[in-house]
Parts: C-alpha cells; structure tokens; sequence
C-alpha cells in the first residue's frame, strides 16, 4: 500500500476512484429503481459524437463530449414526455445517431488521435488536480440534489403516477434526475470511458437490489460495491497488466454474479 501511494499519479487515481466510485453508485440507486439502465448505456455512447467533434475542431475532447451526453440525457426527457414516448425509443435513436456521427466525423478526417483510446475505454492514471476538481465539484452538486429531493425522487421512481397525485413537481425532478445522470457519466468518462461507464452506473445498484429488503440498505450497498470495484480495479491494473478501466468492471461483474448466485442457493 505505501508503494503506491508513494506515486503522486496513484494518489489522484485514487482520489478520482473514490469520487466517481461514489458520485456513479448513487446515481445507480436511482438508475436501478426508475429502470434507466439503458439511459446509461445510450447517453455514454452517444457521447463519442461529442468527443469526435472535440478532436476534428481542436477543442477539449471531454468537455465537448460532456455537452453531448448532458444534452442527450435532457433531450431524452424532453421528447418522451413531450410525443409520449417511451425513453427507450428515444435513447435508441440518439444512440445510433451519436455513434454514426462520431464514426463519421472520426472516419472523414485524417490524422492520429492517440487520446481517443483513452476517451473510449478510459486512462484513470492520467487523471490531473484539475479532473479531481472537476471531479468533486460534480460530486458536490449532484449529492445536493440527492439529499435535498431524495423523498421526492424516491416518489417517482417507485410510483410516478402516485407523485404526481401528491402534487410533486415530477416533470422538473425527473428532468433534474437525468441531468444528474448526464453529469455523472461526463466526469465517469475519464475513468472507464465510453464503452464501460454504464457498467458503474448499472452493476453496483443491480446488485444492491439483490442483497437488500429497503432503500436505505440498497444505497448502501451500492455504495460498497462502486467503491470495492472502484478500489479493486485500481490495484489489480497496478500489479497487473490490465487496463484500469476494465479491470473496475470486471470485479463489479463479479461481485455482482457472486451476490446473484449466493441469493440464488439461500432462496432455494
């Protein structure tokens, strides 16, 4: 453990891992109980028509994919509530459209992009002072949010028709809820990357589900199994050649298979 923490980079990763193992299991809270799984997967896809109008124009890669997915997540939102349509559909259609258009931005210019690996499937080891600003201030306003509405958003994930009866304000939370979620995946990025940041989003509330009987119990196990995966990965790329990113989901996976299989066996 001091070996590692005796390097400045492994000390922000860790940092970064603690943040966004954090800020991606209470959101997955939320993902889990409303069934925005594929919202994740969609908006953090979409992103790469974001990051590949960054590389072609010169500009910052991650912010130009962070404006994507944020406006994704709201223009989700928007249209299912405005044409009445399921945000499934919606997402689907914003998914294809942000990859083919980020594989035909990609695939039209010429030149050598070697940081669009990193943005696809993630460099956690580069992560700078600046990132972990970022990285907190995001942390900071979206456990705001949480903690100021989280009876109001426990409403409407549970049952939306109910809230709206209570006379709660479900079309501004819901929005609220899914520019959390845009947030989240734009700072997650820099992290797994593209292609695995639903995973966090996804693994550690699927497997909170599993193993509690309350809300209460299911955040908290959502966030012991972000933070283990988070950890973990970061230790296992450390002593093996496997990149951080995959190795982060890979133990959620695992952790979440092995939760799925002792509930199994103590079911029966």
């Amino acid at each position: 453990m001091s070996e590692i923490l005796a390097y400045g980079f492994m000390q922000r990763a860790l940092l970064a891992a603690l943040l966004v193992g954090t800020l991606c299991s209470v959101i997955s809270f939320f993902v889990i109980l409303k069934r925005l799984s594929f919202l994740g997967a969609g908006i953090s896809h979409t992103a790469l028509g974001g990051i590949a109008i960054g590389l072609v124009t010169g500009l910052d890669q991650v912010l130009t994919g962070s404006i994507f997915a944020l406006g994704t997540a709201m223009s989700t939102g928007h249209i299912s509530r405005l044409g009445k349509i399921s945000e499934d559909t919606v997402i689907g259609i914003f998914y294809a459209s942000g990859m083919a258009l980020g594989i035909a931005l990609i695939s039209s210019f010429k030149g050598y992009y070697p940081e669009l690996f990193s943005l696809l499937f993630g460099n956690i080891l580069a992560v700078s002072a600046r990132d972990l600003q970022v990285l907190a201030l995001v942390l900071v306003v979206v456990m705001v949010f949480v903690i100021v509405f989280f009876k109001e958003l426990l409403a409407i994930c549970f049952d939306e028709e109910m809230a709206i009866a209570g006379g709660l304000p479900v079309g501004p939370l819901y929005m609220g809820l899914l520019a959390t979620i845009g947030l989240t995946i734009m700072v997650s990025i820099q992290l797994v990357g593209v292609v695995l940041v639903a995973a966090l989003l996804v693994i550690p509330g699927a497997a909170a589900y599993r193993l509690s009987n309350n809300y209460r119990s299911m955040l908290l196990y959502a966030l012991i199994i972000g933070l283990s995966g988070s950890f973990g990965g970061l230790f296992v790329s450390y002593y093996y050649p496997v990149p951080p990113g995959a190795a982060i989901v890979l133990i959620m996976a695992a952790i979440f298979a092995l939760v799925v299989f002792i509930k199994y066996y103590l079911e029966k």
